[in-house]
């Protein structure tokens, strides 16, 4: 498992492509770093993307409500809250394959409409 502390270079296309879709930049950054790690905690995430905790947990709570990442507590010596740790729930592959769907269906939306106008024309 890579340790990488920060988004490289090409991450960081990745999260402005991600972007591009109409994907917020938190959950953008925070799965392009979720994409990179078999399983990271939050604050890994917080470190590695520059987010704030809260900003994290919306996504997380985002990603999970998409199905694409599930999350597992992992127990503390003593008091305290479990710490959270994350993983993709399904390959990367499909979470682009779900994306690609969503980019196509916003394409077919736009050529029906433009085939509209164009019959008012």
């Amino acid at each position: 498992m890579s340790r990488e502390t920060r988004l490289s270079k090409r991450d960081e296309a990745l999260v402005d492509l991600l972007m591009e879709t109409g994907m917020a930049r938190n959950l953008a950054k925070t799965l392009v770093f979720l994409s990179k790690r078999d399983e990271t905690t939050s604050v890994e995430i917080e470190k590695a993307t520059g987010l704030r905790q809260p900003e994290v947990s919306i996504a997380m709570q985002d990603l999970r409500r998409r199905k694409w990442v599930e999350k597992r507590d992992i127990k503390k010596e003593g008091k305290g809250r479990p710490v959270h740790a994350y993983r993709l729930s399904l390959p990367w592959s499909e979470v682009v394959a779900h994306l690609d769907r969503e980019e196509q269906a916003k394409v077919d939306r736009i050529e029906t409409n433009r085939k509209k106008l164009k019959s008012y024309g």
